[in-house]
């Protein structure tokens, strides 16, 4: 049965920041380490060929690190095996970049019907670069919309976060939007309200509800993303170790990562970000110019690539402290003539 995934993008960074910074708690540090040694997915060869990549960043900007976070909406129909969705469309693309200084983490969404050229395969959806290519296409895409290198990779399910949520005892947020759910009876009033694991879900996953569909669905995986960030890192939680554990089996099963992204590298992460609050985290959509209709007439959305320009010039210079994000609606535009091979 095909899944409703609008929540990926909620659960990707949650978990991958989450188990850095419970591996940089020394009392819990044996716990981390025996759950990644025993049940972490890891995948294989997840990289280009090194002559399709881009050069790697130097001097200062070579301290910083790119994290990309991929998801399918197919979970089900593989036998719920991370590790074989390489032939899936990702329904979700995020990159997260943690400056050289650690002082910052910023967060860009970019939407799944993004029109762009697919390294060998033409112009096209990014979200088929998976499905094409899998994980290494996926890569070498990104790869050339910022500019820089991907260093990591993760796949993340959209059922971990669930367990996730409940058992940090759900989360609070300040709803902007009151709607109402079209895969359930509940209604979200606007307003502050606490949220299960259930309807975080419901409400991550939203976008037939909405004027603007999927960019208001981004805007409420972004509010859910800090709420449960800000639970996560209280001190109250990241210090009892049966909480830390009981997170950790929640979501290990839905996670699967490149070789590197291991519980060495989590660990020395963690303690570079020692002092990062869940409001230093900066959330923001790559630009766009609203959606438009293809040549062969699909339903897109087109990449403002005149204001993508500088922020790959901040990935490629780990100047993102000076992009200023703008708000991105759905703007319908004219259509693209792009040919389609």
């Amino acid at each position: 049965m095909r899944q409703p995934s609008g929540v990926w993008r909620v659960t990707s960074i949650v978990i991958v920041l989450v188990l850095a910074a419970a591996a940089g708690v020394a009392s819990i540090g044996s716990i981390v380490g025996r759950l990644f040694d025993l049940k972490l997915n890891t995948l294989s060869d997840p990289f280009p060929a090194e002559a399709a990549r881009p050069p790697a960043s130097t001097g200062l900007a070579a301290g910083a690190q790119n994290i990309l976070l991929l998801g399918s909406d197919t979970w089900d129909e593989v036998n719920g095996s991370l590790v074989n969705i390489s032939k899936q469309r990702s329904d979700t693309i995020m990159v997260v970049h943690i400056p050289a200084d650690r002082h910052h983490v910023y967060v860009m969404s970019i939407l799944r019907d993004s029109w762009l050229d697919l390294p060998g395969h033409g112009p096209d959806k990014i979200n088929a670069a998976l499905s094409y290519g899998g994980v290494p296409l996926a890569v070498q895409t990104i790869e050339g919309l910022i500019g820089t290198r991907i260093d990591h990779v993760a796949l993340v399910d959209y059922a971990g976060y669930k367990g996730l949520t409940d058992t940090l005892g759900g989360v609070d947020i300040l709803n902007p939007v009151g709607f109402q759910s079209s895969a359930s009876d509940h209604y979200y009033p606007a307003g502050k309200q606490h949220l299960t694991g259930d309807e975080t879900l419901a409400f991550a996953r939203e976008w037939r509800a909405f004027p603007d569909g999927d960019f208001q669905r981004v805007r409420n995986q972004q509010l859910v993303m800090r709420a449960t960030l800000t639970k996560a890192m209280q001190p109250e939680t990241l210090t009892d170790p049966g909480k830390v554990s009981a997170l950790l089996s929640a979501v290990r099963p839905f996670i699967a990562v490149d070789e590197g992204l291991n519980v060495d590298y989590l660990t020395v992460l963690a303690g570079s970000l020692a002092s990062i609050r869940s409001t230093d985290f900066t959330f923001f959509t790559a630009p766009t110019k609203g959606i438009g209709v293809s040549s062969d007439g699909q339903s897109i959305v087109n990449l403002d690539l005149q204001k993508f320009q500088t922020v790959q010039h901040a990935f490629q210079t780990d100047a993102l402290d000076t992009f200023e994000p703008e708000y991105q609606t759905m703007q319908t535009v004219a259509p693209v003539p792009v040919p389609v091979p």
